[in-house]
């Protein structure tokens, strides 16, 4: 397992991973971030490209660790584009359980590749902004970067 710590406008952001693929995104730093492998200097580049508006998809292969579900909610998360935002019920009916809104809701808490798996995108069903692990002002800032003004589904 590797670990990089970067600095983002955000604040420090802590990656982790194999030589295979992203396995976690955390807000804050590593208490000691060990070495670093070419996937992550990978991911750290584009992360940096993200937050300079040059960047609306991220490629570096990711492998989050969840149950089924998890995995299928973090999936319809990876489809919602770039400057839109999509709501707990659309992605409860996207992965085909419209009635799993507080599933889809525990989900998405339990994300462990913030910003790579957009989860920052998904808000309240009348739009507003709500719960965020990096906490909303993160969140805010994040969705001001990528202009968000759409709604995905």
């Amino acid at each position: 397992m590797y670990q990089l710590l970067l600095q983002s406008p955000v604040g420090p952001l802590t990656l982790s991973g194999t030589e295979a693929a992203v396995t976690g995104l955390s807000f804050g730093g590593a208490p000691e971030a060990g070495p670093a492998c070419p996937l992550l200097e990978a991911a750290a580049g584009e992360l940096a490209e993200y937050f300079q508006g040059r960047r609306q998809v991220f490629t570096v292969p990711l492998a989050p660790a969840g149950t089924p579900f998890q995995q299928r909610v973090w999936a319809a998360l990876c489809e919602i584009p770039f400057g839109a935002t999509a709501s707990y019920g659309d992605i409860a009916a996207r992965i085909g359980n419209p009635r799993a809104c507080r599933a889809v809701g525990m989900a998405n808490h339990r994300n462990p590749i913030a910003i790579l798996i957009p989860c920052h995108r998904v808000v309240g069903r009348s739009g507003g902004l709500v719960g965020y692990a990096g906490g909303l002002e993160v969140k805010r800032a994040l969705l001001e970067l990528e202009g968000t003004g759409r709604s995905a589904f």
